[in-house]
């Protein structure tokens, strides 16, 4: 008698009704930050709230596809795990960076489909590369990248840069206020409530914003309710050098990102992530970063948040997660659902940010816990690199002298800080010369 095969738990497809709620939870999950992003950029090139709303839908739709990719898996693209995609954090502040010295959208998605075409490239010899990338950077990096967004956050509680009642008592009470029900839901509500903490914050926030007179819906009326984004929407895209550097820098870190959450999703699934399925991952990565250049989006990386929602619910079906991105592909065909979210007031997003991007930043430190920094030089690592890197944070003219290709590379804190750290660890972790327990050892000897 013929027996089958025994189904790894990754590949179960389970009845159409869970499907449909655990990839609703998926979305829900990551849903705050996916369209943070577009927010942060948009908002801060000042782009019309109908421009706003379509970098929302076309980031949504492009989230579902590249979810698709990573967990449904095409060829040598997918690395066939419950991996949920989204645009990067740490790609915001170049990108930032790019759109408001002359170069706008065209200069920025030039740059995201170079590093989409390189991350596909290096991704089957990333993996020799991984020893340059250890605890010790990949903690700083993502340290540096919570910190540097956190001002963005300030001013969305404060109202919003340019607001006319910026720093308002109100704005910065609805932010307080937002803040609050995000920590109270954590705290006591049920643990799949807890998980979407954030965005409850964000829809009992614009509950009490909307008749206290915060925002206005009238784009909502004017939106479509069916769009599909169509290709180089913004114009066709620009190739300038310095850009290009700038988000191959990031292209390095989101690689290094990915990787740790495949890995980590291996563990969690009982799947282990070998050589060559982390070079498909990666190769989506790329394939879906190069899709968000031409229709209008950004990088795209591992959501970490999910990662651990697949720990909680120890629900490891990828095709939970396929249905999520399936989801996000309908949610980015609805462009009236943009224009809402468009809408959402910026204190209520500055309650929401502050825990969003301070969870960034705590990662990090996460991260960083397990590094040893006993009889070594990690220390001065770490606070040589988040010191350049808060730099242009802090005191956002300290390279106005420089060369624009400089200052495109360096007036990042991420990229700033990236690079100090990938050098410094070399420096003192790779090059040959006296460890620094050698030093009492010889003053033992000549006592």
């Amino acid at each position: 008698m013929a027996t089958t095969a025994e189904v790894h738990p990754v590949d179960e497809i389970p009845p159409v009704r869970q499907l449909a709620a655990f990839g609703l939870q998926h979305v829900l999950a990551m849903y705050a930050g996916a369209v943070a992003v577009p927010l942060i950029v948009g908002g801060t090139l000042r782009l019309s709230p109908a421009d706003l709303a379509y970098l929302i839908t076309a980031d949504l739709l492009v989230c579902g596809v590249a979810t698709l990719i990573q967990c449904v898996g095409c060829w040598r693209f997918g690395v066939r795990l419950p991996i949920m995609q989204g645009c990067t954090f740490a790609a915001v502040s170049p990108m930032v960076l790019i759109g408001t010295t002359g170069g706008g959208l065209p200069a920025i998605y030039g740059s995201v489909i170079v590093a989409g075409l390189a991350i596909m490239l290096l991704a089957p010899v990333f993996g020799r590369l991984l020893r340059f990338f250890p605890p010790l950077v990949t903690g700083t990096v993502i340290l540096i990248i919570g910190v540097s967004l956190l001002p963005v956050a300030g001013n969305w509680a404060a109202g919003g840069v340019g607001a006319k009642d910026f720093g308002a008592p109100r704005n910065l009470a609805l932010a307080a206020f937002v803040l609050l029900v995000v920590l109270l839901v954590q705290r006591f509500a049920p643990p799949f409530l807890a998980r979407v903490a954030v965005l409850t914050g964000i829809v009992v926030g614009l509950a009490v914003a909307v008749p206290s007179g915060f925002t206005d819906f009238g784009g909502v009326a004017d939106a479509d309710w069916v769009g599909i984004s169509t290709p180089f929407h913004f114009g066709a895209p620009e190739f300038q050098v310095s850009a290009i550097v700038s988000m191959l820098v990031v292209a390095l870190v989101t690689m290094t990102e990915t990787t740790g959450d495949l890995i980590a999703v291996g563990e969690l699934t009982g799947r282990e992530v070998e050589p060559r399925s982390l070079a498909d991952g990666l190769r989506a990565d790329g394939l879906s970063t190069v899709l968000g250049g031409v229709f209008n989006t950004f990088p795209y990386t591992a959501y970490a948040q999910n990662v651990g929602l697949v720990g909680m619910t120890r629900v490891r079906s990828r095709w939970v997660v396929a249905a999520a991105g399936a989801l996000l592909v309908l949610l980015g065909l609805l462009p009236k659902l943009g224009a809402v979210v468009a809408a959402v007031p910026a204190p209520v997003l500055g309650g929401a940010g502050l825990v969003m991007f301070g969870t960034v930043a705590a990662s990090g430190l996460r991260t960083l816990a397990r590094v040893d920094f006993r009889d070594n030089h990690n220390l001065t690592v770490v606070a040589v690199s988040v010191a350049v890197g808060m730099l242009p944070v802090g005191v956002p003219t300290v390279y106005a002298r420089f060369p624009d290709w400089f200052q495109t590379v360096m007036n990042s804190g991420i990229s700033a800080g990236c690079l100090t750290a990938i050098a410094l660890n070399l420096l003192f972790n790779y090059l040959p010369g006296r460890k620094p327990e050698e030093a009492p050892a010889r003053v033992e000897e000549s006592v």
